[in-house]
């Protein structure tokens, strides 16, 4: 262990200067070299050599990030790293279950930071029957000593007085984090239990959210549960037409998918029809397969009445350049950027019939005085010179140079720019 621990230690840790946004992410990198040692040693060393190493480096990283700036996420991210090792460690080598139980704890309700969160459930294999019973009596000792939450009068009454009594607010923000940590448990032990019931009343709540009642679906995939799993992910995807119900749609096709193919396109379409956006467009010609013509004319049909939803399918997924230039133009298409991309694909088609578009892209950049718009411009231009070399449009873009320089003496760095990408 010695060796080990002498290669991984040094690297995490802690350092005086990791204020500093360049320290930290250097702290970090090396943070993440730590792990990359623990999991190589993790296949060629006894697991209960490895995680008393992983351990410490685990308590050196956290004390690192509690006075880092971490606004990167470098440390942050291989402190996860860290935490999902030393679970699969402890399933290979568990430890005294009542040592196990006492490190859990104190990490989620005592720890150095409370960014992180533990997944009991994976460290059930390791606690076993006689741990799990313990780790649940350790959690029902807390809940009792934290008392139910106040209400929503009497938190707005806390937060009032928080400047005449700010340790009170404290120790309830103190009570706030343990309530969390204790919502996240009893969901985590649910699925460990795979009971049905307690997945519900845990996750879904009031089911008052569409998100919750994703968490449900995605709860009851988990233990294998599928249909119970589509009808949750079903009522999240119909809950409303918010965010949250586009991202349980997105469940919903994929669990079709994998455990119901034959439903798919039924379900693809109808949240076509419901969020009809390139992106459902594209999940309907995917689920149709051979059978995308019968679809074609509804989807092109609803896309229509959303011109940047309808050339963005056009170009992306059906990969048809030309009926995307089509219908930008007849549906009126109002997305500069997209434009850009679509003059860029056509261009191979029509070279001339793009130069209007970066003509108008060339004076959008010149309505930012800026050394960047600048350099962009001059490139667009350039490029312009070049698509149009030899054509009966040539001298209409170096006159349109020339009109530029002209019209803006006062921008020199502008004149510079044009200069330096070789413009007349």
């Amino acid at each position: 262990m010695g060796s080990l621990a002498d290669a991984v230690l040094p690297l995490v840790r802690t350092r005086t200067d990791l204020h500093r946004w360049s320290a930290a992410n250097s702290y970090g990198h090396g943070v993440h070299q730590a792990v990359a040692l623990l999991r190589a040693a993790a296949h060629t060393q006894p697991a209960a050599e490895v995680l008393p190493v992983t351990q410490r480096a685990l308590a050196s990283a956290l004390k690192a990030i509690a006075r880092a700036d971490d606004s990167s996420g470098i440390i942050g991210d291989a402190i996860k790293d860290l935490l999902a090792l030393h679970a699969d460690l402890t399933k290979a080598a568990p430890p005294p279950p009542a040592r196990l139980v006492a490190w859990m704890i104190d990490f989620q309700f005592d720890g150095v930071v409370d960014y992180f969160t533990l997944d009991p459930a994976a460290y059930g294999p390791a606690l076993g029957d006689r741990g799990m019973a313990l780790y649940k009596t350790k959690l029902a000792e807390i809940a009792a000593s934290v008392g139910p939450a106040p209400t929503e009068a009497e938190e707005h009454a806390l937060w009032l007085q928080r400047t005449a009594d700010p340790t009170g607010w404290e120790q309830q923000a103190g009570l706030r984090h343990a309530r969390f940590v204790l919502e996240w448990n009893a969901q985590r032990l649910a699925v460990w239990d795979r009971d049905v019931d307690a997945i519900i009343a845990t996750h879904a709540r009031d089911r008052k959210v569409a998100a919750w009642l994703e968490d449900t679906a995605k709860a009851f995939a988990e233990i294998g549960e599928t249909d119970l799993a589509i009808d949750w992910a079903r009522q999240a995807t119909f809950f409303d037409r918010g965010h949250q119900s586009v991202h349980a749609a997105r469940l919903w096709c994929r669990l079709l998918a994998e455990h119901r193919p034959a439903e798919e396109l039924t379900a693809r379409l109808a949240v076509f029809d419901r969020w009809p956006t390139a992106t459902h467009a594209d999940g309907v010609r995917a689920a149709a397969g051979q059978a995308w013509p019968d679809h074609r004319q509804r989807v092109m049909d609803a896309l229509r009445r959303r011109p940047a939803e309808a050339v963005s399918f056009a170009l992306h997924s059906l990969d048809d350049v030309e009926l995307a230039w089509e219908l930008a133009h007849s549906l009126g298409l109002d997305e500069p950027g997209l434009w850009g991309t679509l003059a860029d694909r056509y261009e191979k088609v029509d070279p001339l019939a793009v130069v209007p578009i970066h003509t108008r892209q060339v004076l959008d950049h010149l309505e930012h005085a800026d050394a960047q718009h600048y350099r962009a411009a001059a490139r667009k231009l350039v490029h312009l010179r070049a698509l149009t070399r030899g054509t009966e449009v040539a001298d209409g873009v170096d006159a349109l140079v020339a009109d530029l320089r002209e019209a803006h003496p006062r921008r020199p760095r502008l004149q510079q720019e044009f200069t330096r990408a070789g413009l007349p």
